[in-house]
């Protein structure tokens, strides 16, 4: 398989896209952990700092969301999700790789959060992430 990833700055003609992106991959969590899933609530999420959201494009095709803010140290992944079809194939590991090797050359750590529900979690801890706290829904990683 081709795994060479692209991005490209997400933009309003990608409102659509990235609402359904986000109610196939994150709905179930959210859900799970008690939270809303409604419409208004998902835009919500997807217009969270959309000016860091980037589309991820595989063959030019668009196959998930990475919003990230690199201004910071640590480096915060806001957001990264990958559609259902594209899953399991070490796309989402990959992008992450190459985060980590960016934010080591940078002399920065990298931080992200995800849902107790989430299984990316066990993906994130693979890669070296460390929990740093936690709240009622979440786990705070970091990777140092």
């Amino acid at each position: 398989m081709n795994t060479e990833i692209h991005y490209r700055k997400a933009s309003e003609n990608d409102i659509d896209f990235l609402l359904d992106l986000r109610t196939k991959t994150m709905n179930e969590h959210y859900a799970n952990s008690s939270l809303p899933t409604d419409r208004a609530s998902t835009l919500q999420r997807v217009l969270y700092q959309f000016e860091k959201a980037n589309i991820i494009l595989l063959n030019d095709e668009p196959i998930g969301l990475l919003k990230i803010d690199k201004s910071k140290d640590p480096i915060e992944v806001l957001q990264l999700q990958i559609d259902p079809n594209q899953q399991g194939k070490g796309l989402g590991k990959t992008i992450l790789q190459s985060i980590l090797e960016e934010a080591s050359l940078a002399g920065k750590k990298v931080s992200l959060s995800v849902l107790k529900s989430n299984k990316a979690q066990y993906l994130y801890s693979s890669l070296g992430f460390k929990a740093v706290g936690e709240d009622e829904h979440s786990y705070f990683m970091e990777f140092f």
